[in-house]
């Protein structure tokens, strides 16, 4: 089962349950007491089981290509692990020589490396624009497995993101880590999310990327969650160490997929990102 938030009115969002033909059907989450989210619906014990409960009888079935689709975030920070697969090691250590030996260790570490990516606030959804910095010159998507997470630290589901970096920004010093990853427009995340227990093996999941630039295809890889050097439930055990997330939390795990290092994001790229078992994530760059 898969959910989505939709918007219908200026003021009016909501949450649809997903079925295998794209289907969905609306949720009436006022029926139930203490679920007035997508979050709620998801830190519950069983969120397949609820959200029967929460379709109406009767409910009509809608096209999930014919609704406005927002980011499946409600009040959730968004976190983003690094260095977890073995392109991304080289990359950054291609980037920053300086820096390389730290990204070898932290590779092998024990301790994953862990940052705060974006709050709901400045988090795009499907088919919103993503955006590069102005000081940059050297941007790139970095497509990742996103874990949806309960306030009490279960996987509860699975959904795209798409992890904009400024490469020029990092390479130049580490410590400027926080300025290449965190600004607005650096965040996506969509279209929908994929309970635990209806995703396909993660061994046997792939991730896609297709940038397209001017019609054309500009750049497109692929890799599979196989290479992620660790496993997502050491992550999330990391990440909840002497931290708290009372309403949920997302964490991008990683990229394997690095575009040369002579590509660089422009504004008019449509950049999609699929991953099986979810969808396909599509953001223009603004």
């Amino acid at each position: 089962m898969r959910f989505a938030k939709v918007r219908r009115g200026a003021n009016d969002v909501g949450v649809v349950r997903v079925d295998d033909q794209n289907r969905a059907f609306a949720l009436d989450l006022a029926s139930r007491a203490g679920v007035g989210s997508l979050a709620d619906l998801l830190a519950s014990p069983d969120p397949a089981a609820l959200a029967i409960e929460l379709t109406a009888p009767g409910t009509p079935a809608e096209a999930l290509d014919t609704l406005a689709l927002l980011p499946p975030v409600d009040r959730q920070e968004i976190w983003a692990a690094g260095v977890t697969y073995k392109r991304s090691k080289v990359a950054r250590e291609e980037e920053s020589v300086g820096a390389a030996q730290f990204y070898d260790k932290v590779y092998s570490a024990a301790r994953p490396e862990l940052f705060m990516k974006a709050t709901p606030e400045r988090t795009t959804g499907p088919g919103g624009p993503i955006r590069v910095r102005r000081d940059s010159k050297w941007s790139v998507p970095e497509p990742e497995l996103t874990l949806v997470v309960s306030p009490d630290l279960r996987i509860v589901g699975y959904t795209v993101g798409n992890d904009v970096s400024s490469r020029d920004i990092e390479g130049e010093n580490p410590l400027y880590l926080p300025q290449a990853k965190i600004y607005h427009g650096s965040c996506a995340v969509g279209p929908v999310v994929t309970l635990a227990s209806a995703m396909p093996p993660l061994a046997d999941v792939t991730i896609r990327l297709v940038i397209r630039r001017g019609g054309k295809v500009g750049f497109e890889g692929e890799t599979s969650v196989s290479s992620l050097n660790r496993t997502v439930e050491s992550l999330v055990e990391w990440l909840g160490r002497e931290n708290h997330f009372p309403t949920g939390v997302l964490l991008m795990t990683g990229t394997g997929i690095v575009p040369p290092d002579e590509f660089t994001l422009s504004s008019g790229d449509v950049v999609d990102i699929t991953i099986s078992g979810i969808g396909t994530l599509s953001n223009p760059v603004a």
